[in-house]
């Protein structure tokens, strides 16, 4: 058991079953130096919290039926919780859109996005996006230093940011920077109620039985979910395409890890509430008013 795992249940209230001396970074992340260096996301999600991202949610390719084991056909995807905006009846979640530069995406459905966010990255420069994120995380620490940081020292140096969206044709919920980390949106009521405790890496080829060894990692996910326009996640590949480093493996979705079992998850969660006058990545331009012209980027 290399340390504890993510994806947890983070619903307010939750406690973990292992026992830890880790505390994770509960600061923003950019007070710690540390700068994202990486955004990739999962279909559906790999985090659960009650009521806004369960078993109960639904999309147009149905929902997770259970928790934990999932037996999946040869060539799919594992997919994870769904949200409850899913509305068939409302072409909003129905309409196809257009894409231009993501993969595989479609409207109505649950993605979970990720920042990884690394104070070892190369942060500021043109390589400060990459793909695999490991490469980005990792960017400016050799190997011998490496060896020489104590769990503590990860914790407080690599952190991811998760934050769970229904994808919407409407652009009334547009956000043009996702690149740049989270939405922090206080009257959306976006970045607001926070979950906080220290994992691993996620994604499918991780499970209950086969653990991550990149542990313990922060973790920092968004309790709530949330609507967002199409167009902002095609904006977000649009600028992935424009970074030094190729980062055409992130232009699709990802499978989810199944939820991790209480006994591999850190006892250390925290909440907090991120306001927007103390987040540095709020400045995102969501438009209230539709048919703003903002696609100038196709």
């Amino acid at each position: 058991m290399p340390g504890p795992q993510a994806g947890a249940n983070v619903t307010k209230g939750f406690k973990g079953l292992m026992e830890v001396d880790v505390v994770p970074n509960t600061k923003n992340y950019w007070q710690s130096s540390m700068c994202p260096v990486n955004v990739h996301w999962h279909l559906g999600t790999e985090h659960y919290s009650v009521g806004e991202y369960d078993e109960n949610g639904s999309g147009p390719n149905g929902n997770v039926g259970v928790p934990y084991r999932r037996t999946l056909a040869e060539g799919e995807v594992q997919d994870g919780f769904r949200c409850h905006h899913y509305d068939p009846d409302d072409e909003a979640y129905t309409r196809p859109y257009e894409w231009k530069h993501c993969i595989g995406m479609e409207v109505g459905e649950t993605y979970e996005v990720h920042w990884p966010h690394s104070g070892a990255g190369a942060c500021g420069t043109t390589y400060q996006y990459q793909t695999p994120f490991y490469d980005g995380v990792f960017c400016n620490l050799d190997m011998e230093t490496l060896q020489t940081l104590a769990p503590q020292d990860i914790a407080n140096a690599v952190g991811v940011q998760g934050q769970i969206f229904t994808i919407v044709n409407d652009d009334t919920y547009y956000y043009p920077d996702l690149i740049r980390g989270w939405i922090v949106d206080e009257e959306m009521g976006m970045g607001q109620d926070i979950a906080m405790y220290t994992g691993s890496t996620t994604g499918e080829s991780r499970s209950n039985e086969i653990c991550s060894s990149y542990s313990p990692i922060t973790w920092q996910v968004d309790r709530k979910c949330h609507k967002i326009s199409a167009s902002s996640f095609d904006k977000l590949c649009y600028d992935m395409k424009m970074q030094r480093d190729d980062m055409s493996d992130d232009l699709y979705a990802h499978g989810s890890r199944e939820l991790v079992t209480p006994e591999y998850v850190a006892n250390n969660q925290q909440t907090r509430r991120l306001t927007e006058k103390h987040e540095h990545n709020h400045s995102h331009g969501h438009s209230h008013v539709r048919g703003h012209q903002h696609h100038q980027w196709f």
